[in-house]
């Protein structure tokens, strides 16, 4: 695989720039997605760092029935596709079926497999089929070196622009951990993106939906930019607690800043180490 991945203009991951994927877990209203993608595109053009802008325009994995899941499949994309043309940055978005891709792709760059798919033959295929640019998020129960797998089944499907996500393992019923060799074998397949925000979730242990362990988020973060990672994925909620989904482990804007600044640091020190 290429060890750059070119989005959009002036996005490309791997090419030695620190790239933010973030936004808010679930798109809950057109206000929210707009305020939170507004604050995101200005704070990453003051620190000159690539953005995608991510949410779920569907979230079909969420743990009891009566969870929320969208504000309706046609709108949630018609305003993923305005952000992108409105605010002039590349759009990721997820997919669990395959008729879900066609649509997908017509509004975002980057379609995503979740991390519960990963390894679904037909998913991955119609992905390669899009155009797009396809993220895998590792499976929790996956060993990172067989995402190769997952890869050789996009390659099949004639996609070479592929992009993995780290996000914890499973360990025990409701935590996850992050074996941060693993960042290094998925680096050696593809440019790797760290999800700081999901590896810290405890999946369902929140009583009918996923809990978390927010206070984790940021060091996870610092981390996986020391050990070298590609990009971050952070998502951000104006109000975590009143999140619609994922609330213990979305980060406020500020929050988000924060440590995107602490990570730029670390990203620089980086740098200076390997031009000497």
């Amino acid at each position: 695989m290429s060890r750059e991945v070119a989005i959009s203009d002036g996005v490309v991951v791997g090419d030695g720039r620190l790239v933010l994927f973030a936004g808010p877990c679930a798109i809950e209203s057109e206000e929210l997605v707009r305020d939170v993608a507004e604050t995101l595109v200005a704070s990453c053009r003051r620190r000159s760092v690539p953005l995608v802008f991510k949410a779920s325009f569907d979230k079909a994995n969420r743990t009891a029935i009566d969870s929320f899941r969208s504000i309706g499949i046609d709108a949630a994309l018609k305003l993923l596709g305005a952000i992108r043309s409105d605010l002039g940055v590349p759009v990721m978005t997820d997919v669990h079926e395959c008729w879900q891709v066609e649509w997908a792709a017509e509004v975002a760059d980057v379609i995503q497999i979740p991390a519960f798919l990963c390894r679904q033959t037909d998913l991955l295929l119609a992905a390669a089929s899009s155009g797009r640019v396809v993220n895998i998020k590792k499976g929790q129960f996956v060993a990172p070196g067989d995402l190769r797998y997952a890869i050789e089944k996009l390659q099949h499907g004639g996609c070479e622009r592929v992009l993995l996500t780290e996000r914890g393992t499973s360990f025990g019923y409701h935590d996850l951990v992050v074996d941060f060799r693993g960042l290094e074998i998925m680096r050696e397949l593809a440019p790797t993106v760290f999800d700081a925000t999901h590896s810290v979730q405890s999946p369902g242990g929140g009583d009918g939906r996923s809990s978390g362990h927010r206070e984790y988020v940021a060091g996870l973060a610092r981390a996986a930019v020391a050990f070298g990672v590609d990009a971050l994925f952070l998502e951000t909620h104006p109000e975590p607690e009143a999140a619609l989904s994922d609330r213990d482990t979305q980060l406020t804007p500020a929050a988000v800043e924060e440590t995107l600044d602490i990570c730029l640091r670390i990203h620089g020190v980086l740098d200076r180490i390997e031009a000497l």
